[in-house]
């Protein structure tokens, strides 16, 4: 783009000696390559989708109709995620540390994914055989501590499939040792791992930066992940309300993005 179309070419800006570049701010040197807001809104807009990628953009809406809705509900979808991370990651570790804790007096051992007692499917097997590789490729002693921390979320969802039901010791009674506080009507296997299939869903978009404004059911969805902690753990539960965001998040909606940007348009033109 040129001067007309409202940015500043990228080649006008001098070279300073070395002595001028140690005094330059880098934010006021990037700022002279801005967009000329007074000339020209729309190309504001254009870098901003350009920069997060059109094919990302489009699915939030049609980016050359009105670019300012396609940014507002980004934003929101952005502070949605943000504010389903910290429960998302209470319940994950929280549920990790639970199966570890559970598993290691059911084996009589931290190292109950070694035992040959305990029957792990194929797939978890390569699991941990991965989690180990890459702790030592790190330089790390292995620990039992260190190899759980290393598997994934659908690792530890997994100990709720038909397997471990059938050729394990770890369910049925493991389901009050995983959930002690799991109304015991509510023991039933497949609806857990159902529950968790949902939580897991969610946690991979969000933690993957996608799309969830769409979900109709995210509320649904806030309430099993913080029902999962409190089942859990309740003073984790505790610790994670008080830290809340996402229902006022979802309750604001859009309103206060669209008036960021308008706010933020502003400040530009007033620059």
């Amino acid at each position: 783009m040129n001067q007309k179309e409202g940015f500043i070419k990228k080649d006008t800006l001098r070279p300073g000696t070395t002595a001028e570049d140690g005094r330059r701010n880098i934010r006021v040197y990037i700022k002279q390559y801005r967009t000329n807001p007074i000339k020209n809104q729309v190309s504001f807009y254009t870098e901003i989708i350009s920069a997060l990628s059109m094919e990302r953009m489009e699915s939030y809406g049609d980016c050359n109709g009105n670019p300012k809705s396609v940014l507002a509900r980004y934003l929101l979808n952005m502070a949605l995620c943000e504010s389903l991370y910290q429960p998302i990651q209470y319940c994950e570790v929280a549920l990790r540390n639970s199966i570890h804790q559970y598993l290691t007096k059911l084996m009589d051992t931290e190292e109950w994914y070694d035992s040959p007692r305990f029957n792990l499917t194929d797939w978890a097997e390569k699991q941990i055989t991965g989690a180990k590789e890459k702790i030592t490729k790190s330089g790390k002693t292995l620990t039992p501590g260190r190899i759980v921390a290393e598997l994934h979320f659908g690792f530890w969802t997994s100990f709720f499939e038909a397997h471990y039901e059938q050729k394990t010791l770890f369910l049925p009674s493991g389901i009050k040792g995983v959930f002690p506080y799991l109304p015991k009507s509510m023991h039933n296997r497949k609806k857990i791992k159902g529950k968790l299939d949902k939580i897991r869903l969610l946690r991979n978009r969000v933690f993957h930066h996608e799309r969830i404004i769409h979900w109709k059911d995210l509320n649904e969805q806030h309430r099993l992940i913080m029902d999962t902690i409190g089942t859990i753990n309740p003073e984790l539960l505790h610790l994670a309300e008080h830290g809340e965001r996402f229902n006022q998040t979802q309750k604001e909606g859009l309103t206060p993005w669209l008036k960021h940007l308008d706010e933020h348009w502003m400040e530009l033109k007033n620059a």
